[in-house]
């Protein structure tokens, strides 16, 4: 049994499944098979699951059914065995995939800043860069977390998101890219073409000469911390100290909030360790099941 509280929850983020199911993630995970109707339904187990992460900070697979099991059963009577559960979730990534979209899209709140935007990226660590990645290697690879200090196989998750006053910003667009992938590459193939906008970024996207075009092109600027010239003598590094120290801080005090989402979505989710994953659509469900669950 669960409180009414989370019992009228359970029951709202069951109906709005059921609802986005019937409008169009039936069309991701439709079965061409005689068990083309299962006992139970796609609806339940992404109910279960969202709910669980939602709700109850279950993050582990095996801690969801656990918790079904123990405390859902009435709610779910036609559960199942987890090595069920938990193959029949793998089958729902895609489904997963287009409900996050369709959940962020539909929750942008109204003080967005549409003119500002921050951006930044973080990691999600399949293992170590210690050992040999093997999980959905057409997806992810190794890199070098810089702030972190750790080498880790993987992928990265980058956000751009609109600014919001003295709140956490709200994501306009969220890619996923193999980990080695540079954020600055990902900002010009993406984002680059993005017009009459102010980004704040970190100094992983000072490039003097595209941001001088985009500027030119599609009044568009981006702005980071100044980041040191190399070679230059000492005497210019501290001619100059005081108004770039006092620049990068202005820079830096804009774009925290960025930061400060990713601590939340970590908190809340618990996505950047996905080291139980041991295939790419588990690792799919493990990355937009657990942003629907955030935002839902």
């Amino acid at each position: 049994m669960i409180i009414e509280a989370k019992a009228i929850k359970l029951i709202e983020i069951y109906l709005f499944v059921c609802k986005r199911y019937e409008e169009e993630l039936q069309f991701c995970c439709e079965r061409f098979t005689n068990n083309n109707n299962p006992e139970l339904t796609d609806q339940e187990i992404m109910t279960i699951y969202l709910f669980a992460i939602n709700q109850e900070q279950r993050f582990k697979i095996k801690q969801i059914h656990r918790f079904a099991n123990e405390y859902l059963r009435s709610w779910f009577p036609k559960l199942g065995s987890y090595a069920a559960f938990d193959n029949r979730l793998n089958r729902l990534s895609e489904a997963f995939k287009l409900l996050a979209a369709t959940v962020i899209s539909k929750s942008q709140p109204e003080d967005c800043i549409l003119e500002t935007s921050l951006l930044d990226s973080m990691p999600i660590i399949t293992c170590s860069g210690r050992r040999s990645g093997r999980v959905a290697p057409e997806i992810t690879d190794k890199t070098y977390c810089s702030s972190k200090n750790i080498w880790y196989h993987g992928l990265k998750l980058h956000v751009l998101g609109f600014y919001r006053i003295s709140k956490l910003p709200f994501p306009e667009q969220i890619l996923i890219t193999p980990a080695s992938v540079n954020d600055l590459t990902v900002f010009k193939e993406s984002w680059g073409n993005i017009e009459n906008r102010n980004f704040f970024g970190d100094k992983i996207y000072h490039d003097k000469d595209f941001f001088g075009k985009l500027e030119e092109e599609k009044n568009s600027t981006m702005l980071t911390p100044i980041k040191a010239i190399k070679g230059q003598f000492e005497w210019g590094i501290q001619f100059d100290k005081a108004a770039n120290d006092l620049y990068s801080k202005a820079v830096s005090s804009v774009r925290q909030p960025i930061e400060a989402f990713f601590n939340w979505l970590i908190e809340k989710t618990d996505l950047q360790k996905a080291n139980k994953v041991r295939s790419t659509k588990a690792l799919m469900v493990h990355v937009f099941g657990k942003l629907t669950a955030a935002f839902i």
